[in-house]
């Protein structure tokens, strides 16, 4: 009941807002969005460096899963624990905007998958394969997750179709398409054969995106997006036991978001 006390409060006090913006035309507009997501990962080659151990070598091809969180029952944790996105932008003038973009994603190694590993390990050379899983005890007990949070964090340009035909006085259909560069602010936890990691957040590398979103907009201010979006992200200087990481892969999202927007800028 509380989360719904304060969407409303925050509802009222828009509204507010925009009555008294509309008493003043505008040449912008500023938006936010709040959403969730489903994400699919490439493999990826992880490499892992101890000098203390002895240890540099490569976990090859890896494959990673997301963690939505609500796939299983909608509204059963916290709103910031499953897969979210926000999205933060301002449209200077008709058609184009600068925008923040981010991206709670979940990277994790899927648990019992065979894995091969190739370099050094205790200052022997090791090319073998092992059953990657968390469930093991003692020194065969490993897990790597980005878990809270690959976080995908853009800086986007962004480039607005209007679709007039497809449009009504009541609901405005647009396209969306977004290009950015930013950095990644990973929450690394490990365990690699037995020896864990100091968990916390990090800065961890740059990814860039590109997005295409469609959205429909109710009464000029509340709207409704559906995007998809691809991105590249390479991680570097991730904590480990001892030692550092690093990998990059590839993600595809589809992101469903709910967001409102108001005039704003200088006046017309």
């Amino acid at each position: 009941m509380k989360l719904f006390k304060y969407v409303a409060f925050i509802i009222m006090l828009l509204n507010s807002v925009v009555i008294n913006a509309q008493k003043i035309e505008r040449k912008g507009a500023f938006y936010i969005s709040w959403g969730y997501n489903k994400a699919y990962y490439t493999n990826s080659n992880v490499t892992i460096n101890q000098p203390s151990l002895n240890n540099n070598f490569t976990f090859k091809q890896v494959k990673l899963v997301d963690k939505p969180g609500w796939n299983e029952a909608l509204f059963t944790m916290a709103l910031s624990i499953p897969q979210y996105n926000y999205r933060i932008g301002y449209f200077f003038d008709k058609d184009w905007a600068f925008e923040i973009n981010f991206d709670h994603t979940k990277a994790l190694f899927k648990d019992n998958q065979t894995v091969q590993m190739v370099g050094t390990y205790g200052g022997r050379p090791v090319d073998s394969s092992f059953v990657f899983s968390k469930t093991g005890t003692g020194t065969s007990k490993n897990y790597y997750y980005l878990n809270n949070g690959a976080n995908f964090l853009l800086f986007n340009i962004v480039k607005r179709k209007r679709f007039s035909n497809l449009s009504s006085p009541s609901i405005q259909l647009d396209g969306l398409a977004k290009v950015g560069i930013g950095p990644l602010i990973p929450h690394v936890e490990n365990s690699l054969f037995g020896q864990k990691n100091e968990q916390k957040f990090q800065f961890g590398g740059w990814n860039t995106g590109a997005e295409y979103a469609l959205r429909s907009t109710f009464k000029k201010h509340l709207y409704l997006e559906f995007a998809g979006k691809l991105d590249y992200a390479y991680y570097y200087g991730l904590d480990v036991y001892q030692g550092k990481a690093k990998q990059g892969f590839g993600t595809l999202e589809f992101i469903m978001s709910l967001g409102y927007t108001l005039p704003a800028g200088p006046k017309k």
